[in-house]
């Protein structure tokens, strides 16, 4: 019998609350007051007495890196490694009965099943509607069979319908428009409550897969599965709620929208198509996800962090044939997750850092601005990052610009084109010259045991530092050092070298 409690959302929520990563909130909490309590919190929020029902709801559990990493078992700069590594060993799902299944403990059908009865909220001020923002959503590719794992929201449209944005290019688009233009409804499913490793892998850059197959891979173990009630697709049988239904066949017809997008602004009214409900199974104590995305907090939400991690493993994948020793990847996610770039590589031969900048701009993340620097420089470290700026850039020299490439159509510096332009900031030193004295990067100087020479000894064997002539003659101190060099100045003996060493003449 496959476990169907390790990965449970609720689950994570205990582990994440014992970490003191989520604050929980046991008053009752009209959904009103969800938003706020969200915006720019650092910590995930579990709810326990959501709106007049009292449900369970959970919000911005995604929403830092530290929670993404604990999730896989390692921490924030490991995040990346565990995920490729774990990516690499896809797993096949296994298959449960409903009897069997958690997320069918309870079932609501035709009339019963209501999406206005879930803890559903308005998300920011000028949004459309309340969004289901924390789905999974599960299709399947007719040309394939295989099961494609997205992540879209839901606005509410009345008790059995919602809008759902297909609008950016995605897998679940490029299916529907086959389904559309046979003038043919395409059943999908949505997982709401889902453990990180499941969004993980939905959003994660890969070869077309069987993606049940990649959420084996990021949880480590098979994913159990159960057929839908009202379709043929195939389901997280672990998952706190499952929403299912179609798409019509009419297409991109009805206005979806306004919403406060992941860029950090508006999208507007959008023509998109309607998802209509035919079933909501659950678990009997399930806990409902919302998912923060936007505002003026960006590196604290859901999907700033989840799209930052697949910007990281999309360019890295990109980089391992584009240059051979990449050494670490960041993407910031105040910038969405996906337009600034940081990429750490010891370059081998000249121009490889203008090679990564070349791959990071072609891989299939949307980077814009990408930042190259050598492996001295802690790209997780704004202060280093902003000194390598500073120090090793010259504008007219290092700055790699280029234009006409696919773009994001929320990106608002876009003002509607479809295509946009990238930049590249070499702000690595000069190849060959790391060793060089003025890219030395000075640290406090370190002694081994002191010896017991004069200084004029120590000089006599070959030119010294200061630091050597302290070490040769057990000096602590570093003025008697001093003293004794000044009869050799005195004399004309004494000279210096141009690395600054000291030398008799």
């Amino acid at each position: 019998m496959p476990d169907t409690e390790t990965f449970r959302f609720r689950r994570f929520l205990e582990d994440m609350v014992a970490a003191g990563e989520i604050d929980v909130v046991n008053e009752a909490t009209p959904l009103s007051a969800v938003a706020e309590r969200l915006e720019g919190n650092p910590h995930g929020v579990w709810f326990r007495q959501a709106g007049p029902e009292k449900q369970e709801l959970a919000g911005n559990v995604f929403g830092s890196r530290r929670r993404l990493a604990l999730a896989l078992g390692t921490d924030e700069r490991g995040l990346l490694d565990e995920t490729i590594k774990r990516l690499r060993k896809p797993l096949a799902p296994a298959e449960v009965d409903s009897a069997d299944a958690p997320v069918h403990q309870v079932i609501l059908r035709e009339n019963e099943a209501d999406l206005t009865a879930l803890p559903v909220h308005l998300q920011h001020g000028q949004d459309g509607a309340p969004y289901i923002s924390a789905t999974l959503d599960f299709s399947q590719d007719p040309a394939t069979g295989n099961t494609n794992v997205g992540m879209r929201r839901l606005m509410l449209r009345g008790r059995r319908e919602a809008g759902i944005d297909l609008n950016a290019p995605s897998d679940l688009r490029a299916i529907y428009g086959g389904a559309h233009g046979e003038n043919s409804r395409l059943p999908v499913a949505f997982a709401v409550g889902s453990h990180p490793a499941d969004a993980i892998a939905a959003l994660a850059m890969t070869p077309p897969i069987d993606e049940l197959a990649l959420m084996g891979a990021l949880r480590g173990e098979p994913v159990p599965v159960v057929k839908c009630l009202t379709s043929e697709l195939r389901v997280p049988a672990d998952a706190e709620y499952i929403i299912e239904g179609y798409l019509d066949a009419e297409g991109w017809t009805e206005p979806e929208g306004p919403f406060g997008e992941y860029v950090g602004y508006y999208g507007r009214l959008k023509q998109n198509p309607v998802f209509h409900l035919t079933a909501v199974t659950h678990r009997a104590d399930a806990v409902f996800q919302t998912a923060t995305i936007g505002g003026r907090t960006m590196a604290t939400t859901d999907t700033a962090q989840l799209c930052a991690l697949r910007t990281e493993q999309a360019v890295w994948m990109a980089l391992e044939s584009a240059v051979r020793e990449p050494v670490a990847v960041y993407c910031p996610a105040s910038t969405g997750g996906m337009y600034n770039l940081r990429v750490s590589l010891n370059q081998r031969v000249p121009g490889e850092s203008r090679n990564a900048i070349a791959a990071s701009f072609g891989s299939t993340a949307d980077t814009k601005h990408v930042f190259v620097v050598d492996p001295d420089i802690d790209v997780f470290n704004d202060d280093q990052m902003e000194w390598a700026l500073a120090t090793r850039f010259q504008s007219d020299r290092d700055i790699v610009t280029s234009s006409g490439f696919r773009a994001v159509p929320l990106d608002p510096s876009l003002q509607g084109d479809r295509a946009g332009a990238k930049a590249g900031f070499d702000l690595t030193r000069p190849f060959g010259q790391a060793d060089a004295q003025e890219w030395q990067v000075p640290d406090p100087p370190v002694f081994s045991d002191g010896g017991s020479m004069t200084v004029e000894e120590a000089l006599q064997g070959g030119p010294q530092s200061f630091r050597d002539l302290m070490e040769a003659s057990g000096s602590d101190d570093g003025r008697e050092v001093v003293r004794a060099l000044e009869p050799f100045y005195a004399a004309g003996r004494l000279e210096r070298l141009d690395d600054g060493r000291y030398a008799l003449k």
